[in-house]
């Protein structure tokens, strides 16, 4: 399927304030609560008459809550394009927007062991040492977990190191959580050393990070080719079943569903985050918007959000 880009241009208008119900229904990543509950706060005091009810879980349970719980939903955001559209797509949902990047990081507090010692070149010794323990989303539920697990795949292939992922997979597994931001916890109350984690979420809770060489940190979208040599098995959107995830450089995407109960405000506030102020707020909070957007099934986006691009075919 062809991929079209987007390029951003700004509006003056006010955002309308809707009409029907005023609710709008969010499921979106963990690593996505803060810029969008700012989002959310700034968009209620333009349209005062809707409130925006988020919920926040690992990307790949976002989808599930659709697709198993069949829970009712406006907007889903996630942390992986590829959530969207290999598991709501087309029964669910119809298109999807590219509209932000990320990349991996190993944050930490003062108090972690050999913290003064840890850099991008040996950060594997450190944390491979037994009296060291670091903390991880799981790949089964978190799109921030499988990319760790790429990450220790394609730190074994960048330096040379057979058994790497092995070794790093099987260590502190206590210390693996359902959403990436489950991780922050761990290391505020100093449970454990290290975790892997976002670069913004990172930002977001002042913590230091040491970031990864662009050949295996999956933020780099020149080093693609490299990123897609790597892959793994996560469970899919029925109980039992399995997708494979191949390796990519980090981009966020989200959508509409099709059943949306509020689809009229959801386009609206979607007009919103991807509008230059949108943008400010996610640049604010550590996150790089994906420029231009990419998006696919471009007959499908909504008439309303065209205005925020220029197709290029």
């Amino acid at each position: 399927m062809p991929l079209f880009f987007l390029t951003l241009t700004f509006t003056s208008c006010k955002y309308r304030s809707g009409t029907g119900s005023r609710e709008i229904i969010i499921f979106h990543a963990g690593s996505l609560s803060v810029p969008f509950k700012k989002l959310a706060a700034e968009y209620e005091l333009q349209n005062p008459a809707i409130k925006i009810l988020t919920e926040s879980s690992g990307s790949l349970v976002c989808a599930r809550k659709v697709t198993e719980l069949k829970k009712l939903c406006d907007i889903v955001a996630s942390a992986d394009f590829f959530v969207i559209n290999e598991l709501l797509m087309p029964d669910y949902a119809s298109w999807s927007i590219r509209f932000a990047t990320n990349e991996i990081v190993i944050a930490f507090q003062d108090k972690a062991k050999y913290a003064s010692e840890l850099n991008s070149g040996n950060w594997i010794d450190v944390l491979l040492r037994d009296d060291v323990t670091f903390a991880r989303a799981d790949p089964d539920s978190d799109p921030c977990g499988y990319r760790t697990v790429m990450v220790f795949k394609l730190a074994e292939k960048f330096y040379g190191l057979p058994g790497l992922t092995d070794k790093m997979i099987s260590k502190n597994k206590e210390f693996i959580r359902p959403k990436e931001v489950d991780l922050v916890a761990l290391i505020e109350s100093n449970a454990v050393d290290y975790m892997f984690q976002y670069k913004s979420v990172a930002i977001q809770h002042n913590l230091k990070f040491i970031e990864l060489p662009n050949e295996i940190n999956l933020g780099d979208p020149t080093e693609n080719n490299m990123y897609k040599s790597v892959s793994l098995e996560v469970t899919g959107n029925s109980p039992g079943s399995k997708i494979t995830v191949t390796g990519e450089f980090i981009n966020y995407s989200l959508t509409i569903l099709k059943n949306a109960p509020h689809s009229r405000d959801a386009i609206d506030f979607v007009s919103f985050l991807l509008s230059r102020r949108g943008m400010e707020i996610f640049r604010e909070n550590g996150q790089k918007p994906l420029t231009p957007f990419i998006y696919e099934q471009s007959d499908k986006v909504p008439d309303e959000l065209k205005r925020f691009f220029e197709t290029k075919e």
